[in-house]
Formats: C-alpha cells, sequence, structure tokens
C-alpha cells in the first residue's frame, strides 16, 4: 500500500469520527427555577375615621353655649379635651367656653391614631351696658344636659361597654356641677323595661343603680353625694312594645335627689 493511499484512509477515518460525533445529542440545559413567590401579609387594621367633628355655632358671645357633635369610626377609645374627657364614637355635647376654645377629638384604635379639632370663638356681649346675667340653670337641668344614661341588656345588671363610657363621662360632668351646688345630693336610678313582675323588675333596678353608682365612685364621685333607687318598670320613658323602646327603658339615670332645685318631688 503506498503512502498516498495510507494518508487518504488516515483522512476518510478522521471524517467519520467527526461525522459520529456531530450526531450525538447534546444534553439540554435545565431552565431555571422559578422566582420565589412573596407571602401576601394579612391587611394592616383599618386607622380611625373621623368622620364628623363640629362645633354649632362656632362663634358665640360669652354667656352663651355651643354643641360639639361627633362621629368616629374604626376607633377603640375616643376622647375630647379639654373637659370632656372619654367620649362614645358618636353624639353630641353642650359646651360653654368662656373663652375661644380649640376641642381636639382623638380617636385611637388597632390602626393608629387621629385627631381633629373644632373651634368656639367666644366675644364680650355687644353692648357695654350692664346686662343681668342669665338665670342660673338648676340642679335638674345641668344634670338633663351634661349627663347620659347608661344602658342595659335584658335581664342584666351588668355594665356594658357603652354603658361604662357614658357613665366615665357622668363622673367627669357631675364633678363640674358639684362647683356650682356643693351640697347637691344625686338620685342613681334603675329601671327595666315591662316584661317580668313587678317585684322581679324592682330587684333588678336596684341591681343596675348600684352598678351604676360603684363605676361612678371608682371615677372619683363622692359616694356620699350618691344616692339609689329602683323604679322597675314603672317609670318607661317609651310604652311601645318591642326591643327598641324596651331597650330605652333599661337604663341607670342621673336625677336631682328629692328636695334639690329640680329634684324628683
Amino acid at each position: 500500500m503506498t503512502k498516498r493511499k495510507i494518508s487518504l484512509l488516515a483522512v476518510g477515518f478522521c471524517f467519520l469520527l467527526f461525522a459520529a460525533a456531530c450526531k450525538k445529542k447534546v444534553a439540554a440545559v435545565p431552565p431555571p427555577p422559578p422566582p420565589p413567590t412573596a407571602k401576601e401579609s394579612a391587611p394592616p387594621p383599618p386607622k380611625p375615621v373621623i368622620s364628623a367633628f363640629t362645633a354649632s355655632p362656632a362663634s358665640i358671645e360669652r354667656g352663651q353655649s355651643s354643641t360639639l357633635r361627633w362621629s368616629v369610626e374604626n376607633a377603640t377609645s375616643v376622647t375630647i379635651q379639654p373637659g370632656m374627657g372619654t367620649v362614645q364614637s358618636g353624639g353630641s355635647r353642650q359646651v360653654y367656653p368662656s373663652s375661644s376654645t380649640t376641642y381636639t377629638l382623638t380617636a385611637k384604635g388597632p390602626g393608629g391614631t387621629n385627631e381633629a379639632i373644632a373651634a368656639v370663638s367666644v366675644t364680650a356681649p355687644a353692648t357695654t351696658a350692664a346686662v343681668a346675667p342669665p338665670p342660673k340653670k338648676s340642679l335638674g337641668d345641668m344634670l338633663s344636659a351634661q349627663t347620659r344614661d347608661a344602658y342595659f341588656d335584658f335581664d342584666k345588671s351588668d355594665l356594658r361597654a357603652d354603658a361604662r363610657s357614658a357613665l366615665s363621662g357622668d363622673a367627669t360632668a357631675l364633678k363640674d356641677i358639684f362647683k356650682d351646688f356643693p351640697n347637691a345630693k344625686i338620685t342613681v336610678e334603675g329601671d327595666c323595661d315591662e316584661r317580668g313582675s313587678a317585684e322581679y323588675n324592682l330587684a333588678l333596678g336596684d341591681r343596675r343603680a348600684t352598678e351604676a353608682k360603684d363605676y361612678l365612685v371608682e371615677f372619683g364621685v363622692a359616694a356620699a353625694l350618691l344616692n339609689t333607687i329602683s323604679y322597675g318598670k314603672e317609670r318607661p320613658v317609651c310604652n311601645e312594645h318591642n326591643e327598641e323602646c324596651w331597650q330605652k327603658n333599661r337604663r341607670a339615670h342621673l336625677s336631682a335627689a328629692a328636695g334639690q332645685p329640680g329634684g324628683q318631688p
């Protein structure tokens, strides 16, 4: 075999090896793993919303009153300062500022804190002539204007959250009222709806009045200035026969004691 033939055979053999190698499949590269998905976190609790906080009228003469009105959502604690303290999430209250005052409502809840202000501008009477002071309100009138009733569930005498809120505001109001009536005596009335016997409701009303009095004492009202009485179902404020009406009658109510100005006969 000549050298030329040997060379041709060698070249052909290499060509066959190269072709066979080209036919081999190249292993596929696996795709990259998908990116990790972010875990969805629970939405934060909503922030308290103050939908309304107004003073009407916003401008008064000294000695007149303005009415604060407010409405709050998503709050576990609502306070108005100065002078009012803890209040319910919605309501109204007459105020008698002696000078221009800015009231601040603070609402707190799991979602944070929110504040709003309502200003009352107080001016001196327009005339410089001597003006007789307005007639002094009676004890009964002041109690009606500045205190609220505490309401109870059916056949219950324990204080609900709204009842505690009402009574804490009443305690603040009573401290101011006692400044004008230092010798005043206050009666805490216990009332019931029409269901049940008279005897049973008298006992239930007594428990309600006692619970309300004890709560007022916890907030600094002197126990010696408070009496209790149960009227059972004998003094309803609503006479319809439905739950809405019955709820109005299940209450603890503050009144001037017998013999006081504006008191019960």
